[in-house]
């Protein structure tokens, strides 16, 4: 069975951290990921930068241009995977922009996907109508879960034909904004969040973009199966000793 179901059945408040691969050192990616399970993450969120995207805030701009500066590609970053299970036995997706996966082509793609141990994929703007005709069945060959968003706007209708498509978890944006926003829980977000909920999905859900601190993961587990932190992760790795900097990051979280 794929990691990420596994983890959906034995555990509850989900704690998934994003980072950029290639940052803040070229050759950071697989001890991040280790430190990062050492520490008590329950899963991982790596990301490819891609020099134009379109839902990230300013502090993950900036990781990507410094990672795609040092020399990171996709052909780089499956390298650096080669060794991750050697150590890393929580789910790790990959995340990024439909862009770089076509010009590295998607049988490729999805092939060291599984080859390294990757168990899923978040590509926001891969529209949902070319991955059903074109993708699905190279992902699914491949045990890989295709993650997709829902917005405060996405409509009913949409959200039951994600929920069809999806065999991982599916994955709620807080709201509109880009990456770095903080979390606001206030009538409209609650009602969203709840209105999702009520739907009784057959997939899991996870929220992301604006997961901060243990009061906002918190807030986020009280609606969803857990929760995403992107942004202040990679600020808090910016600079100084990285095992450090995980660890220190990590300890808001412990129970």
């Amino acid at each position: 069975m794929n990691r990420i179901k596994q983890l959906f059945q034995t555990k509850k408040d989900i704690l998934s951290i994003y980072y950029t691969a290639g940052y803040p050192n070229l050759g950071d990616t697989i001890q991040i990921a280790e430190a990062l399970e050492k520490s008590g993450a329950d899963m991982l969120e790596i990301g490819f930068p891609y020099s134009d995207p379109v839902a990230d805030g300013p502090v993950i701009q900036a990781s990507s241009k410094q990672s795609l500066d040092q020399g990171m590609t996709l052909k780089l970053l499956f390298e650096q995977l080669k060794d991750l299970r050697k150590n890393v036995t929580i789910p790790v997706l990959l995340m990024g922009y439909v862009n770089p996966v076509l010009q590295f082509g998607v049988e490729n793609f999805c092939k060291a996907c599984a080859e390294v141990g990757v168990d899923g994929c978040i590509v926001p703007d891969l529209p949902m109508v070319e991955y059903e005709e074109f993708y699905q069945t190279c992902f699914e060959e491949h045990n890989l879960s295709n993650v997709f968003l829902i917005t405060p706007q996405t409509a009913e209708e949409r959200i039951h034909k994600i929920d069809s498509l999806t065999n991982g978890f599916i994955y709620l944006l807080s709201s509109s904004a880009t990456t770095g926003k903080n979390l606001e829980v206030g009538d409209t977000t609650e009602s969203y969040f709840g209105r999702i909920k009520a739907m009784n999905l057959k997939n899991p859900t996870m929220i992301g973009f604006g997961i901060s601190d243990k009061q906002t993961f918190d807030k986020a587990c009280a609606y969803a199966n857990g929760a995403i932190i992107g942004t202040a992760f990679v600020k808090a790795i910016a600079d100084g000793n990285l095992e450090e900097s995980v660890n220190g990051f990590m300890k808001n979280f412990k129970k």
